[in-house]
């Protein structure tokens, strides 16, 4: 019998607003050990070490520096004036990886900026990427990027399939794609298949409901099938839960066991 697909929880958008610790603190209550963060540069590293080491917590992924999310910024990969602030939040990542243990990273590619063209940007962007995916192989640290679907993000760089496939193909398999179903579903929808055609460069799988990234089984996507085809694809790694509850958090995880997926 092949292993049962395991969850992780992005505490970020479990507890939107809450403090990191607060939030550590949640995801234990509701059975979790493994959990992503959308930005674990919150909070100073010796106390966030702590904070993990003392709930027996692991972080599976975590995002680079993101820049001013109040501002409108959705990453800095793609901007050419601002290529020193990412790689400066590369060697930050690097280092909360060696402390926390974490393997895995997701690089957000930015937005269109006034005065750059597209082609610029791309070139800047791949650039970038391929830098910090050195860079961060030297930890032992695999970075991937992911398309945000223009609904949600209009304006940024990576808003389909097609060209985030092309900036990953440029790379030459040194940077995975992050496959956000929510984000799919939202920009063009054809899961099944494009999870299929995707699944060479696919490295970490995140979850929600659409339209309103609330959790599986409130909205439009089947994630029956769409964990089976993850499944079928011979993908070990977890699956976050990357959504914000519909109802209270402790309601928000029945749809687990009904579809066989444990929490990690």
């Amino acid at each position: 019998m092949p292993e049962p697909l395991r969850c992780s929880l992005n505490v970020t958008f479990q507890f939107w607003g809450a403090p990191l610790i607060e939030s550590l603190d949640g995801a234990v209550a509701r059975g979790f050990r493994t959990v992503e963060l959308l930005n674990p540069f919150d909070i100073e590293l010796d106390d966030l070490e702590r904070a993990l080491d003392e709930r027996g917590l692991t972080v599976d992924l975590f995002n680079l520096p993101m820049g001013d999310l109040d501002a409108g910024d959705r990453g800095t990969a793609g901007e050419p004036g601002r290529r020193q602030e990412f790689r400066a939040g590369v060697e930050r990542a690097a280092r909360v990886a060696d402390r926390i243990g974490t393997r895995k990273v997701n690089a957000l590619a930015g937005r269109h900026v006034e005065g750059e063209t597209e082609t610029a940007q791309l070139d800047c962007l791949i650039d970038q990427l391929g830098w910090a995916a050195d860079r961060l192989a030297d930890h032992g640290v695999q970075v991937n990027t992911e398309m945000l679907s223009p609904v949600e993000a209009p304006g940024y760089l990576l808003g389909s399939v097609d060209k985030t496939k092309a900036i990953l193909d440029a790379l030459g398999g040194k940077v995975g794609f992050q496959l956000d179903v929510y984000h799919l579903q939202r920009a063009q929808g054809e899961l099944i298949r494009t999870i299929r055609e995707l699944a060479p460069i696919s490295r970490h799988y995140q979850i929600a409901d659409a339209p309103d990234r609330t959790e599986p089984g409130t909205g439009e996507i089947n994630h029956a099938n769409v964990l089976r085809e993850i499944a079928a694809t011979g993908y070990e790694g977890l699956i976050g839960c990357e959504f914000m509850p519909s109802g209270r958090s402790e309601d928000a995880f029945a749809w687990m066991e009904a579809l066989g997926v444990e929490k990690a």
